[in-house]
């Protein structure tokens, strides 16, 4: 593990912010539409440089992931729901892009209606065409592939405890 010497202080900080951004907006995604297990794994790694405790909880979050990703595609049903999941968030991301006026019965003032505009639209198709870029490769590798999970753990140095640093 590479101590905080190995970085100039800007850099050092600058990971800082971005891995408790990204572990921040993984456990938002965890009940929000986006890859949360993704964000999680990604924030874990990038504070994996400077914390233990971080290190010892990447192994289980991506064996977490691998795992949903092979179960996401043994049903036809999941497929399908996966598929029509994702298009519905780009649709409401371009829904919420465009911003139509409040309807009727929004109680709230005009301001409090898909507020965020762009900015949340954007993340709502980019989260989107993130899970239907993750379905199409977890078809790929567990569905009609042969990768099983048991190999992606191997292939990864997944171990069934997190492993201790010293």
């Amino acid at each position: 593990m590479s101590g905080p010497g190995n970085y100039s202080t800007a850099a050092r900080i600058g990971l800082e912010i971005l891995g408790w951004l990204l572990l921040a907006a993984g456990v938002a995604a965890l009940v929000l539409p986006g890859p949360g297990l993704l964000l999680l794994a990604l924030g874990l790694w990038v504070l994996a440089k400077n914390y233990r405790w971080a290190d010892r909880l990447l192994d289980p979050v991506k064996r977490a992931a691998y795992r949903g990703a092979a179960e996401g595609v043994k049903t036809w049903p999941r497929i399908v729901m996966s598929t029509v999941l994702a298009l519905g968030l780009i649709a409401i991301g371009l829904i919420w892009g465009v911003r139509p006026a409040a309807p009727v019965w929004w109680p709230l003032a005009e301001k409090w209606w898909l507020f965020g505009g762009w900015g949340t639209g954007a993340f709502l198709i980019a989260s989107g065409l993130l899970a239907l870029g993750l379905l199409g490769w977890s078809l790929k590798n567990f569905r009609y592939g042969t990768m099983t999970l048991d190999e992606v753990y191997r292939e990864h140095h997944l171990t069934e405890r997190p492993r201790r640093s010293e």
